[in-house]
């Protein structure tokens, strides 16, 4: 069975490479490589031009339409029946794809399998994960709190369901989770994930004061659109007197200069020395895969 991969790009020039080296390392070999620019400004277009093999297609047309347009692009530019994401700055396992498509032939109820996820430094150096063996039903309101384990850029699912699912293209932040919502909304949200760190996130420097403002306010305006399903008025008020004062502690953090403590709070630490030197023996063995042209 072939699987098509979709990786959206915009300036990552620093990372592109690797994250097309955790590809080609691949224990499942059956694939195609859709890369996707969106008018990048870097080099990263240079560098994914470079590649030689014909399972990897670049798509370019100089313009930057957001990261939603690019992954419903991604969609309708598929060849194969099941569809994996990826960003662009990140690694995944050699094991994820063959894991991720065994279970869905296995399980055809389901459309979408997502995993855990260990999260790398920009060195890439293992510093935390995030698996979570108790997980919450999916339900309207676990979603809308964001009290889920679907880790977006770590999906494979069948590519008939993003096709009749696609992303809002007006937003920017919270495209993941209005999909979610949207699609749970209507009967066709049918996802399950694997315990295992089979996706390597790369998390360093994520938490941006822009970026983390942006995303409470397009979260405020998922209450707003999704709330009143899920949720009493008196709730309802209740979260966006939290999201608000989520805000307020965001601009707090930045002042003393520990945002960083968002990204730690997300993850277990990595106590086990055995798990440490698998972790980083597996990102040794991504990082050094060939690949013709790089």
């Amino acid at each position: 069975m072939f699987i098509s991969i979709g990786i959206p790009v915009f300036n990552a020039e620093a990372y592109i490479a690797d994250a097309v080296r955790s590809v080609f390392s691949q224990t499942h070999k059956n694939w195609e490589l859709l890369l996707v620019d969106d008018g990048s400004t870097d080099r990263s277009l240079e560098i994914i031009n470079s590649i030689r093999d014909p399972r990897v297609r670049v798509i370019s047309d100089g313009l930057n339409k957001g990261l939603p347009f690019r992954l419903n692009q991604i969609s309708q530019e598929a060849r194969f029946e099941y569809l994996a994401r990826m960003d662009a700055d990140d690694l995944m396992s050699p094991r994820r794809l063959e894991k991720q498509l065994n279970f869905l032939v296995e399980n055809p109820s389901f459309d979408l399998v997502t995993s855990g996820v260990c999260s790398i430094t920009n060195n890439n150096f293992p510093a935390g994960f995030r698996i979570e063996s108790n997980s919450l039903p999916i339900s309207g309101k676990n979603l809308l709190l964001g009290r889920n384990q679907i880790v977006h850029a770590a999906i494979l699912g069948r590519r008939t369901w993003f096709l009749r699912n696609p992303y809002d293209v007006s937003l920017r932040r919270t495209e993941d989770y209005e999909l979610w919502l949207r699609s749970f909304s209507m009967g066709d949200f049918k996802v399950s994930v694997i315990n295992e760190p089979l996706y390597y996130y790369r998390e360093e420097g994520s938490a941006t004061i822009e970026k983390l403002l942006a995303a409470y306010s397009s979260q405020r305006g998922l209450y707003k659109k999704f709330g009143p399903r899920y949720f009493t008025v008196i709730e309802l008020n209740a979260l966006f007197v939290k999201s608000f004062g989520k805000s307020a502690a965001v601009r707090l953090l930045k002042l003393v200069n520990k945002l960083d403590l968002i990204v730690r709070r997300r993850n277990q630490p990595i106590l086990d020395r055995k798990m440490l030197a698998e972790f980083q023996e597996e990102i040794n063995r991504v990082l050094s895969f060939s690949v013709s042209g790089l």
